[in-house]
């Protein structure tokens, strides 16, 4: 079976993993990336920060997860003689994503302008901190500083009087890596219909902000902070999380709460509640939240959370458990809908890696190849370039080619 985007081929200018990990979702639809890495470094700086888990003796994860499934090819992008084969490789590819700052752009003769003198039809991508316009255009940005902090969501997170909370590792630039291939996708489909080749931009600035649209939208009417922060003032008490005996949690999403309180008062034993003269209308449950908040406190803390999940599955109305991440190799959605399939990586090592959340055709993901060492298919690339090999000999001695 046919991926999306076979034929399709793109060049990565990029670091990091924002933008590469945007690379790595096009090559998991079955484009071929070309990830274009110095040849002084060991390319991708993201190849040499360690973490935990590397330091455990785990697979390099942040490589993995954003450059599995490219080819790379080491090519200094500022010396003269790399400069016919970028412009190969730029003539042949139908996108062009970096996320290089605009002085570095200009420097390196790979801005917009630059790319589509070579090639009118080119998609160009760029990935940004803040966005590609204004007076922090130039700035860089990592997502903790301009998605999770700027964008608002720490401060959405923060308990009044308390510290913010530490973001996931990578939470936006994997989020904007969806939005940036989403938008690659769209420029691609318009280019088929109309030939209108054009650019796409994706910012952290601006993905931190898309999930607070609501309480961006209300911001100028309402002081977000005089709402409680207080679990048991939720408003809507069946719209709320709940300790279990085992002290894990449970989150209730009965939005509905009319419809789906008689049934939630029978799954947790509590039938008497429905006529309830306190909670016996989504009225009269947001006038008494705190008392049907501890009711509920108290029912759920009676069982753990495996009995919860015992009592509460096939329910009509939306719950579901907070799980730890480990949690997830054995969720039986997970895996019955291959969201975590395997990969080796080069050192021979597998392990399971979270796969892009969309599927075609019902057909889950597989991942065809892990990350490239750097500067690993940088011969075979050359060559399918045509060019010679005494060429790719001068280049290599003269710091060009890897």
């Amino acid at each position: 079976m046919s991926k999306p985007l076979e034929g399709i081929k793109v060049v990565e200018v990029a670091m990091w993993m924002f933008a590469p990990a945007c690379a790595a979702i096009l090559a998991d639809l079955g484009a071929d990336v070309i990830k274009i890495e110095h040849p002084e470094g060991g390319g991708d700086p993201q190849r040499h920060i360690s973490n935990r888990l590397m330091l455990a003796g785990g697979p390099a994860a942040f490589t993995e997860i954003a450059n599995h499934g490219k080819r790379s090819i080491g090519l200094n992008v500022g010396h003269e003689l790399a400069r016919p084969a970028l412009a190969r490789l730029i003539a042949e590819c139908d996108v062009f994503i970096t996320n290089f700052l605009p002085p570095a752009r200009r420097r390196l003769h790979i801005d917009e302008d630059d790319v589509r003198a070579i090639n009118p039809n080119v998609i160009y991508a760029r990935a940004s901190g803040m966005g590609p316009t204004g007076p922090e255009a130039d700035d860089g940005g990592y997502d903790l500083a301009a998605g999770w902090g700027r964008g608002g969501t720490a401060f959405k997170l923060t308990p009044e009087g308390g510290e913010p909370p530490m973001m996931p590792a990578s939470f936006y630039d994997l989020t904007g890596a969806m939005v940036l291939a989403g938008g690659i996708g769209m420029a691609l489909l318009r280019r088929e219909r109309t030939g209108e080749a054009g650019s796409v931009d994706a910012s952290l600035l601006n993905t931190g902000m898309w999930p607070l649209g609501p309480d961006t939208v209300m911001a100028p009417w309402m002081d977000l902070k005089v709402r409680s922060d207080d679990r048991r003032e939720p408003g809507n008490p069946t719209v709320n999380w709940y300790r279990t005996k085992d002290a894990r949690w449970v989150y209730l999403v009965h939005l509905q709460s009319d419809r789906w309180w008689p049934e939630l008062c029978e799954r947790i034993g509590r039938p008497d509640l429905i006529d309830d003269e306190q909670f016996a209308s989504h009225e009269l449950r947001v006038e008494n939240q705190r008392a049907c908040v501890a009711v509920l406190d108290e029912v759920f803390a009676t069982r753990t959370l495996e009995e919860w999940k015992r009592a509460l599955r096939g329910s009509d109305g939306v719950w579901a458990p907070i799980q730890k991440p480990a949690e997830l190799h054995d969720d039986p959605m997970v895996n019955a809908n291959g969201y975590l399939p395997e990969l080796t990586d080069q050192a021979g090592t597998k392990f399971r890696m979270v796969a892009p959340p969309f599927q075609f055709d019902g057909q889950p993901y597989t991942f065809e190849s892990p990350a490239p060492e750097a500067g690993q298919h940088t011969e075979e690339i050359l060559l399918e370039l045509g060019i010679e090999w005494d060429d790719i000999a001068a280049g290599k001695e003269a710091g060009a080619f890897q």
